[in-house]
């Protein structure tokens, strides 16, 4: 390679890298726990889930809505979680008048609701958990694996107030998304002439600007398809409002909702009200039971009710198949109810489309959900990769600028950069261990309560991280306290439910023993990772040159 083109890689590569430092490495943490989101979930819940199916009790859901309201011409749907035991609810006023006061219709962008809210007087929006029948609010099921999943793509940051006509963290996430693919192409050309010669090339000897260098490299190029995959995948996911706008404007004359359920995205089910009561009752157990038996080897995902005990009520009924019985597919039935006549079908298990197979691919290569555990804890170790690739990057950014012909004050400035960037990574882990400790702990958790104990804390420890103005300091520090504290996490779930790993292993368990399990071994990890770096550390100590003649001034070294 030559040296402009060299020169161009690098620089673009170190930049871009930079930039996106410290959001990409959140991304990553916060995206290696939400692969055991299910687990996380279960274990806060002390309710294990996996393995457990039954018979969800729609019918039982149905009837205690109608003690407090009258259902006759509401809509419902349903958004069932992932493994099955419950569901967010969407009951919107009814199409009856004389049950519901009908609302002044909104303009389009005045009739978009945020999460939970609700604007049409006797509608309502829950989340129902069928295993003990309870209902609650977003913000009361509101957990951590709810928050870790919504922290990879910075969705919080949609509630700082920026209105700029979109959601700003899914915006932040999506420039982070496309700037990190950006920095995995420019990096793979970098190293390309040397990819055969130092694949394995690891001198954990040589000085350290060579150790970073090493680990940077290897682990980089080892992870760069997981990476390559997550950057397209995140991509597409994020800001694929973006990219699908001038199809938008070119095919639907700007009605991205045709577009969206063209894409399958979003089913519209239109029926006329009739002010006519239908004949009989509804069982709705028996229905998605009917069709759970008929589409095997699939899990309905949404159900749409219309014009509830009308005459024109119609169900529909959206599935999806198991990855291992058909990785690319999706199922749809709409079904009028007094005539039991099957308006429109599709089966998850056969006739999938070219949209099922890009949506699929895009889905599953994301989440990680195809492959069962085993491919999860594979995910998961590529992700914390990742966390070791940027750390890394930003020890070589460092290093590399800590020359005797760099300025005492640029020098400064690079110093505190990387504490800034390092003091906001390293802190997540006992962060993230500190909030699973709270949420046992503390009487009530909802949204706000796992809000101010993450952030507040991140904030603080951040904060006295910066202020030690050492970086083995603050390794050997972040280390001990991920050490202590993930330790805790096994010891105050045991403590405040009983639920120790001996007693969940013995019950089967295994989505709670799980996450024991695993704050365990992270334990560990960083005990012994701390017994080496309180041994071996050397202090940087740019912060204590006066100003002196450049010439006396000698590169520190950097241990962490």
């Amino acid at each position: 390679m030559d040296t402009r083109k060299y020169n161009i890689y690098f620089h673009t590569h170190t930049i871009s890298g930079i930039f996106i430092a410290g959001l990409l490495y959140v991304i990553f943490f916060a995206g290696s726990f939400s692969f055991f989101k299910d687990d996380i979930s279960a274990w806060q819940k002390g309710r294990p889930e996996v393995g457990h199916k039954f018979d969800a009790p729609y019918n039982h859901l149905l009837d205690s809505l109608s003690q407090h309201y009258n259902l006759r011409g509401r809509n419902f749907n349903f958004y069932l979680l992932r493994q099955g035991q419950g569901s967010y609810v969407d009951m919107t006023a009814s199409q009856d008048t004389t049950v519901s006061k009908p609302m002044p219709k909104l303009k389009k962008e005045e009739g978009r609701r945020g999460r939970g809210r609700r604007d049409e007087g006797d509608a309502a929006y829950f989340r129902y958990h069928f295993a003990d029948k309870t209902t609650g609010d977003y913000s009361d099921s509101y957990d951590m694996a709810e928050f870790l999943y919504r922290l990879h793509f910075l969705a919080q940051l949609n509630q700082v107030g920026i209105n700029i006509g979109t959601p700003f963290g899914y915006l932040v996430a999506g420039i982070v998304a496309f700037l990190f693919l950006f920095a995995l192409i420019t990096g793979l050309l970098l190293h390309w002439d040397k990819i055969k010669s130092n694949f394995f090339l690891f001198r954990p000897m040589s000085k350290w600007k060579t150790v970073w260098t090493d680990m940077h490299t290897v682990l980089g190029v080892i992870g760069f398809p997981f990476q390559f995959v997550f950057a397209v995948t995140g991509v597409i996911l994020i800001v694929n409002y973006v990219l699908l706008a001038p199809f938008a404007n070119l095919l639907y004359n700007g009605d991205s909702e045709k577009l969206y359920e063209s894409l399958q995205y979003n089913r519209t089910v239109n029926v006329d009200y009739t002010y006519k009561s239908m004949d009989g009752t509804f069982d709705m157990d028996a229905f998605v039971g009917k069709w759970h038996s008929e589409w095997k080897d699939s899990q309905v995902s949404r159900i749409y009710i219309r014009n509830y005990m009308d005459k024109s009520m119609q169900v529909s009924l959206e599935a999806k198949p198991n990855p291992s019985a058909n990785f690319a597919g999706s199922g749809f039935v709409t079904v009028d109810i007094a005539s039991g006549k099957i308006l429109e079908q599709k089966s998850p298990n056969a006739g999938g489309n070219y949209i099922d197979g890009v949506k699929s691919l895009v889905y599953h290569l994301h989440f990680g959900d195809f492959g069962g555990q085993p491919l999860r804890i594979v995910f998961f170790l590529l992700g914390l990769m990742g966390c070791a690739v940027i750390i890394s990057g930003i020890m070589i950014w460092l290093v590399a600028r800590d020359k005797v012909a760099t300025e005492l004050r640029k020098r400064r400035f690079n110093f505190w950069a990387s504490n800034f960037f390092l003091a906001v990574c390293l802190s997540m882990l006992p962060v993230t261990a500190f909030t699973f400790i709270m949420v046992k702990t503390l009487d009530h958790v909802n949204q706000s309560v796992i809000y101010k104990t993450y952030f507040y804390s991140w904030l603080v420890l951040g904060i006295y991280l910066m202020v030690l103005r050492s970086l083995p300091r603050m390794n050997r520090h972040t280390l001990l306290l991920s050490a202590v504290l993930c330790l805790g996490v096994p010891i105050a779930n045991g403590i405040s439910t009983g639920l120790w790993l001996w007693n969940t292993w013995k019950q089967g368990a295994s989505d709670i023993f799980f996450i024991d399990a695993l704050f365990l071994v992270l334990a560990g990890s960083c005990a012994y990772a701390y017994t080496r770096v309180n041994a071996e550390a050397k202090p940087f100590k740019v912060l204590s040159l006066s100003k002196v003649p450049e010439k006396v001034l000698k590169t520190s070294e950097v241990r962490e």
